[in-house]
């Protein structure tokens, strides 16, 4: 007899889950089972974790999927175990080994390799990576056997430490953290470390400690979601606001908010800003509210005196992030 599966009745659901990916699953997987659990209808995330990698992966859920893309410039922190020696097919413990080295380098000789890793650097992007060549993703290419052509892209290290270190025995290593900027590929940067020392190298371990104003402290697991009940499940959610970091805020009057969430520009005497969140009381129908909620009502920016919208919240949606908050 075939199991019946049980459909998951949806519903509005708005916020940012700061969850601690766990080993094996990929950002989507982990995606998926968070909005399963939560039972939200919309979500997605901002920026990818390798299965490999564990650790910060912040979640959004509704009306904060308009503002993901803003965190996917922030810089990033990690710490990583990159085995010397041994070079892998993927640049990680998931890889085949395809050459093997004597690890012949000093304690002196790594601290004098890794300050040159500092600051700006080219990077060459990984076959096995998801980033784009004519529309195809380049893990494609690679599953297929086949090497293409990448251009080398300028990422930054703002701090490369070196945590520990064992160059003999067995089982050579270093492990690192690492906060860099945007679109920096940690496996290349293990490997780019173990060719400047002579002997090759690749990760075995992989995670992200912080990404923005986010760090490891504030995650839950998808685990501990699993055991909860929905309201505690929900507590979980951080305000859209969290993902407006370094917005200049800007506070209009029930009419101003009212005209500029219909997308017209407001003036005012604003200095010149490249980012705003703004903020205002929330839509109503009643006029008895003589102390009404201010809440986020979109993002833009300041120019010449006027408000000009950017990414805007519905009044719908205002509506159940206050119903949800009460």
């Amino acid at each position: 007899m075939q199991r019946q599966s049980t459909r998951v009745q949806r519903r509005p659901v708005h916020g940012v889950l700061l969850l601690d990916k766990p080993l094996g699953l990929s950002s989507n997987q982990a995606l998926q089972k968070a909005k399963w659990l939560l039972r939200a209808e919309k979500a997605g995330h901002t920026g990818t974790l390798d299965p490999l990698a564990t650790g910060v992966l912040p979640l959004c859920f509704g009306a904060a999927t308009k503002f993901s893309q803003l965190h996917l410039d922030a810089d990033k922190t990690y710490e990583t175990t990159v085995r010397l020696g041994l070079k892998t097919s993927t640049g990680d413990a998931e890889g085949d080994v395809i050459e093997t080295r004597p690890v012949t380098c000093t304690a002196g000789q790594v601290v004098e390799v890794l300050d040159r890793f500092m600051g700006p650097i080219a990077q060459v992007p990984p076959m096995h990576s998801a980033l784009k060549k004519d529309g195809k993703p380049l893990y494609e290419y690679a599953r297929d056997g086949q090497t293409v052509e990448r251009e080398a892209r300028q990422v930054v290290i703002h701090d490369l430490d070196l945590l520990d270190m064992q160059l003999d025995g067995d089982a050579p290593c270093l492990r690192l953290r690492v906060r860099c900027s945007k679109g920096t590929y940690i496996r290349t940067l293990g490997e780019d470390i173990g060719e400047a020392l002579g002997c090759g190298g690749h990760l075995t371990m992989l995670r992200r400690t912080a990404t923005g104003p986010f760090d490891a402290t504030q995650c839950t697991t998808l685990d501990a979601l699993a055991s909860e009940t929905e309201d505690q499940r929900l507590a979980h959610l951080a305000p859209v606001q969290v993902l407006l970091e370094g917005h200049v805020p800007v506070t209009l009057d029930a009419d101003n908010a009212g005209r500029y969430l219909s997308g017209v520009r407001r003036r005012g005497e604003w200095p010149d800003q490249n980012q705003v969140a703004v903020f205002g009381p929330a839509p109503t129908t009643s006029t008895e509210t003589s102390n009404p909620s201010m809440v986020l009502l979109g993002s833009g920016h300041t120019e010449g005196g006027e408000l000009i919208p950017g990414r805007l919240l519905s009044p719908i949606e205002i509506q159940q992030i206050l119903e949800t908050a009460t």
